[in-house]
């Protein structure tokens, strides 16, 4: 359980590409997906916290990304994630949101930048 979030029905992934992290569309991308999610908390990547276990799992099991999926995706309810500009996912996001659908039977939507939620 993360602490904080108690009174929150449900846990909210956001996967997004870094380039897009500390911008100002990712602040108003996070307000978006908790207007959509009234009940949800959302879990943004970007944050001390998942930088310090992403490096901690690639240093020690050799891969960052390890982190995310055995470590935060399954605490999820489900996911959002945002694709680059061109409309196409990186590899990161594009992973977290499968391991989110198919191997953990989370339900994942898209945003768009303009904010556009959709299944």
């Amino acid at each position: 359980m993360i602490p904080g979030v108690a009174h929150k029905l449900f846990l909210v992934y956001f996967g997004h590409p870094v380039n897009f992290y500390n911008a100002e569309v990712e602040k108003k991308l996070v307000e978006k997906i908790q207007l959509y999610f009234p009940n949800g908390y959302v879990e943004n990547p970007n944050q001390p916290k998942h930088d310090k276990g992403y490096k901690k799992w690639k240093l020690e099991k050799g891969s960052g990304m390890k982190y995310f999926f055995e470590e935060v995706l399954p605490q999820m309810s489900m996911g959002v994630f945002l694709p680059f500009k061109d409309g196409l996912f990186g590899a990161g996001v594009y992973g977290e949101a499968e391991h989110l659908n198919k191997v953990l039977g989370k339900p994942v939507f898209e945003i768009s930048l303009e904010g556009k939620i959709s299944a």
